[in-house]
C-alpha cells in the first residue's frame, strides 16, 4: 500500500485499518511469538536492533543487525565498529552503546533478559528501567517502547516522527517534535490512547496503522 502524503484524517485512518488489519494483527502476533519462543540471545538481538534504529531507520537497523550478528555475544568495540562501517550512520557510537549495555546486563542479570523483564509488575517501571538506567545506552522512551513491542509486550506507543506527525495533523498534540522528557512522552502517549478509544481502533494496532500510512510499510 502506498504511503499517504496528505495529512491524515479519521476517515483515512479507519480505511487503512480496515485494509491492513489482517497484516497488522499478523505482525503483532509475530512479536508475541518472539516472547513465547525466543532465547535470551534473541531478546538481546532485538534490544541491539532498537539501539541501531535510534536516530536512524528500521531498515538501517535491520542491515546493521545482519552485519554484526556473529559479534553480538563477544565482539569488541573495534570489531563491531568495523562491521558497521558503511552500514550504519554512526558505527563507532552505536557499537560503543552495544558494548557498554552488554557489560551492564552481564553484571545486572547475567544477560537473562527474559527473567529481568518478567520481574517488573508495573509496565511503566519496565520501560523506565530500559529508558533511564545509565548502564543501558542508546534507548530513550521511543526505542524502549519499540523493543518491548517487538518482543511481545503490549500497551506501549512508539512515538517516532511518523506517529507524532499524524497526531499533530489530527490536532491531538500541539507539535510533532519528539518529546524530550518522560512526562511529555507519557502525555503524548495518552493522547494516542485517547484517540484509539475515540476511533474504536486497538491501541497497538493504531500505532502500526499510523506508521504504515506515512511509510507505506509495516516493518518491525
Amino acid at each position: 500500500m502506498p504511503r499517504i502524503k496528505e495529512p491524515v484524517t479519521v476517515e483515512s485512518i479507519r480505511a487503512t485499518h480496515r485494509a491492513r488489519a489482517r497484516e497488522i494483527r499478523a505482525r503483532l502476533a509475530e512479536f508475541s511469538e518472539v516472547w513465547r519462543q525466543s532465547s535470551d540471545a534473541r531478546l538481546w538481538e532485538e534490544l541491539v536492533f532498537c539501539i541501531f534504529t535510534a536516530g536512524a531507520s528500521a531498515r538501517m537497523g535491520l542491515r546493521s543487525i545482519e552485519a554484526i550478528r556473529p559479534l553480538l555475544a563477544r565482539g569488541t568495540h573495534e570489531e563491531l565498529a568495523g562491521a558497521l562501517t558503511s552500514v550504519h550512520r554512526y558505527p563507532r557510537a552505536r557499537s560503543g552503546y552495544v558494548v557498554v549495555t552488554r557489560d551492564f546486563l552481564r553484571q545486572d542479570c547475567g544477560m537473562r533478559l527474559r527473567e529481568r523483564l518478567e520481574n517488573f509488575t508495573d509496565p511503566l517501571e519496565r520501560r523506565d528501567w530500559l529508558a533511564r538506567e545509565r548502564g543501558i545506552k542508546g534507548l530513550g522512551y521511543k526505542e524502549a517502547s519499540h523493543f518491548l513491542r517487538n518482543v511481545g509486550f503490549r500497551g506501549y506507543a512508539i512515538l517516532d516522527k511518523h506517529v507524532l506527525r499524524s497526531l499533530a495533523e489530527l490536532g491531538r498534540i500541539d507539535s510533532p517534535q519528539p518529546p524530550t522528557t518522560r512526562a511529555r512522552y507519557l502525555a503524548a502517549e495518552e493522547r494516542l490512547r485517547e484517540f484509539a478509544s475515540d476511533t474504536g481502533i486497538n491501541f497497538d494496532e493504531l500505532d502500526l496503522v499510523l506508521w504504515s500510512m506515512k511509510t507505506g510499510e509495516i516493518l518491525k
